[in-house]
């Protein structure tokens, strides 16, 4: 048998290198995909020194025909049992009272790339009984945060795809799971820029999560499949 495949889209230094890591730490082949390969030499040198094998992809996941190049590339190398789609808005946020209809579609490009993914890693799953899909949103979709907004829109809608998914896939044995994240991952880039600038940003003691905690929970709710979402709030209500 080959080796699995777990596919992290949207790497960055925080949650995704966690999931590499973790995930890596349990027999997966990991490839990751982000749209530069600026830090990619840096990602797969610390995953070799705990020795998981990796491969690294440039893709823009608003790209759709690069994106699926991409995980065809990830496929011919072995099966993908495990996607994670974790890559955040960059969209310019627009005050939610001002929105109109071309920024609140605009705001879903975000959310188009997360259903292409699972139309090219499922049906294999699918066929061979054995998989699992996780998705990372915020905080915002399940409690009204104006300060996002055109972006609560698709964090929204993503949350309930990965619930319907979930809901759809129990008797199928794959599994579809979200994290739903209210605070600053560490070692993330927005952690970085926050801490970079507390005067602008304000402190962000109290208001952290430790990506491998995350992580731990994401490989947990993969491997017992009881529960579709965990809520991780660090914000107050």
């Amino acid at each position: 048998m080959s080796t699995p495949t777990a596919v992290i889209i949207g790497v960055g230094p925080g949650l995704g290198m966690s999931m590499a890591r973790r995930f890596g730490r349990e027999g997966y082949r990991v490839a990751l995909v982000s749209r530069s390969a600026d830090r990619h030499p840096a990602y797969l040198a610390d995953l070799s020194s705990h020795g998981i094998d990796a491969t690294a992809h440039a893709a823009d996941v608003t790209d759709a025909d690069r994106l699926t190049a991409a995980l065809s590339e990830i496929a011919s190398g072995g099966d993908i049992e495990f996607a994670y789609y974790g890559p955040g808005p960059t969209q310019p946020i627009v005050p939610i009272t001002d929105i109109d209809v071309e920024i609140a579609q605009s705001a879903f490009d975000w959310v188009w790339p997360a259903v292409r993914v699972v139309g090219s890693v499922l049906p294999g799953m699918l066929d061979r009984r054995a998989g699992g899909l996780m998705f990372a949103g915020g905080l915002s979709s399940v409690r009204p945060m104006p300060m996002l907004g055109q972006l609560v829109l698709p964090v929204a809608a993503l949350r309930n795809y990965a619930l319907t998914l979930h809901a759809a896939l129990a008797d199928r044995d794959v599994y579809a799971g979200t994290l739903t994240i209210g605070g600053l991952v560490e070692r993330g880039d927005i952690h970085a820029m926050v801490t970079s600038d507390p005067a602008k940003f304000g402190a962000a003691e109290g208001h952290t999560l430790n990506p491998d905690d995350l992580a731990d929970t994401a490989w947990e709710m993969y491997r017992t499949r009881d529960r579709a979402e965990q809520v991780f709030d660090m914000l107050g209500s």
